[in-house]
């Protein structure tokens, strides 16, 4: 009896470096973008989120309420005399503070819009106002007076007042964790300064010099970490060393906003080049970028939920409960763009949606309606035989589908390879157009011709039309490492058989010379690789 005959096994390639990293496939699920021009002709220049229900951007005189769950505006605070600044809801999500170009800070009740608190202490624009993460009634507000002020709710008058700066103080934030009563500044007389109202000393506790002005600071979850946005660079500050530990250059311009993510193991920075950046806090190198149309004065990672925890940061950047939901970016032109994160079934339901799209403009719509309808019909016979119950004809039948499911059609070109029509075989594989074109099946046919010793039969007796498609797909794979010993024996067969008919086809003349640019391509390449490599030996040796 002879023995079956089985299709030529696929073959299985070392894998190369993939096109995208991790962290970049992560950040490109926030993409179904929404786009939200300001009302007013201002920029967007802060976005805070409270609970996991809601998130507050300030622009213009007004500052925008918005639902974390539907994306929509749900209230507009419009009670300011003047531009408003840092609207930062607080974490239970019921009071906002702001303050404004007019030196004063109002309290609001975010269900009513009633002004809770009025404060007017300040004489120069305020521009930064955060509530404390631990305290509810703890707020601060940082101005253009050169001071930084810490506010008790229920209370009319400050209850300390920092005046350490020597320029306009544009950001401000409490440190989180147990150091919650500290309070950390940045200034545009170029310092950041560390304030610490337990020791009743209005001097500040520590100071980092920088080189630019400074405008914003943030405090790791761990609260012995402080990164300062100041020029086109982020320093990043050990408090308990009291010293820089590393210096961020990746932004062309002037970095106006930073935020954390993913529970503070990434920072996420904007810049006026139109440019958001994310770093990982081990090596603080950039893990994913993307390129807005305006320059960015506000960045935000907004979470889904948002723990209660006190020892969770005072921005509402982390917390143990925290889950990355929506990158807000704020800009100059007044938009501010909605980046959304699907999971789940929300994702699945996106995916498909893009996929009947594309089948939609490919002209493939009924292929995709034929094969969801047969996927359905399959999962209906499943279930139709799992309800006959868990006797042995239930069991037999399974096995018998599963074995019939498993045994592998013989594709046309396998089939010619079998009965020794090689060329007819090779034309397959290397056309294109086919629907189920593959690189690795022409590698696989390729070897096979070899071990056959036909690979010259193959290419023998065949026309203009005909060597082409070889030819073509030789010049495409001829640099790639796992195809080029192949390539190369096809590549010299080519010439042997077919260079003296260049002259007489303009087509053939042009597929040799892109042949021999991209040997001669690579070959320059594993030159200068090779001299590379003597010179590093070289100097390794020196080292040694």
């Amino acid at each position: 009896m002879a023995a079956q005959v089985g299709p030529l096994p696929q073959l299985k390639l070392a894998t190369g470096p993939a096109p995208i990293t991790a962290e970049q496939r992560y950040w490109r699920t926030f993409k179904n973008q929404l786009l939200m021009p300001s009302p007013t002709s201002y920029p967007v220049t802060h976005i805070s989120c409270g609970s996991g229900d809601t998130f507050a951007v300030t622009t213009g005189t007004r500052v925008q309420i918005y639902s974390t769950r539907t994306r929509k505006l749900l209230k507009t605070i419009t009670r300011f005399g003047d531009v408003a600044r840092s609207g930062d809801i607080r974490r239970d999500g019921k009071v906002l503070v702001a303050g404004d170009d007019s030196g004063k800070i109002q309290v609001f009740d975010v269900n009513s819009r009633a002004i809770l608190r009025t404060w007017t202490q300040h004489r120069q624009p305020v521009w930064t106002t955060r509530f404390s993460p631990t305290q509810p009634t703890a707020l601060l507000s940082a101005s253009d007076d050169k001071t930084v002020r810490l506010w008790d709710l229920p209370s009319g008058e400050p209850v300390t007042t920092f005046a350490g700066h020597a320029d306009y103080v544009r950001a401000a934030r409490f440190l989180p964790g147990t150091t919650s009563s500290m309070i950390v500044s940045g200034s545009y007389d170029a310092t950041v300064k560390l304030w610490d109202p337990r020791t009743g000393s209005r001097a500040a506790a520590m100071t980092f010099k920088h080189a630019a002005p400074v405008e914003d600071v943030l405090a790791l979850p761990s609260g012995t970490t402080v990164l300062a946005a100041a020029d086109h660079c982020v320093s990043v500050l050990d408090l308990v060393a009291a010293r820089p530990l590393h210096m961020i250059n990746n932004h062309q311009k002037t970095v106006t906003s930073l935020s954390l993510a993913s529970n503070g193991r990434r920072v996420v920075t904007g810049g006026l080049e139109g440019h958001v950046k994310v770093f990982e806090t081990t090596g603080w190198n950039v893990v994913n970028s993307v390129k807005y149309p305006s320059p960015i004065l506000a960045v935000q990672v907004i979470p889904s939920a948002v723990s209660n925890d006190s020892s969770s940061s005072g921005n509402n950047d982390d917390g143990p409960a925290a889950v990355d939901r929506h990158l807000a970016v704020g800009m100059q032109s007044g938009v501010l763009s909605l980046r959304t994160r699907l999971t789940g079934p929300e994702a699945h339901r996106e995916k498909e949606r893009e996929r009947e799209m594309d089948a939609l403009v490919a002209g493939r719509y009924d292929s995709l309606e034929a094969k969801k309808a047969k996927r359905k019909r399959r999962a209906a016979a499943q279930h139709r035989l799992d309800l006959v119950g868990e006797g042995a004809d239930v069991v037999i039948a399974h096995e018998a589908s599963s074995l019939s499911s498993s045994r592998r059609k013989e594709r046309p070109w396998q089939a010619d390879l079998r009965h020794a029509r090689y060329a007819a075989a090779l034309d397959q594989v290397v056309d294109r157009a086919a629907k189920d074109y593959a690189p690795l099946s022409a590698l696989s046919l390729l070897l096979a011709l070899r071990h056959r010793g036909a690979v010259r039969d193959a290419l023998e007796h065949r026309d203009e039309q005909a060597v082409l498609p070889v030819l073509k797909w030789v010049c495409a794979y001829v640099c790639d490492p796992r195809y080029v010993s192949v390539c190369v024996e096809v590549g010299l067969h080519l010439l042997d058989l077919y260079a003296e008919y260049a002259d007489a086809s303009a087509e053939l003349a042009e597929g040799f010379k892109t042949l021999h640019r991209r040997v001669r391509s690579e070959v320059d390449r594993a030159q200068v690789a090779s001299q590379t490599g003597g010179m590093l030996d070289s100097l390794i040796l020196g080292c040694v």
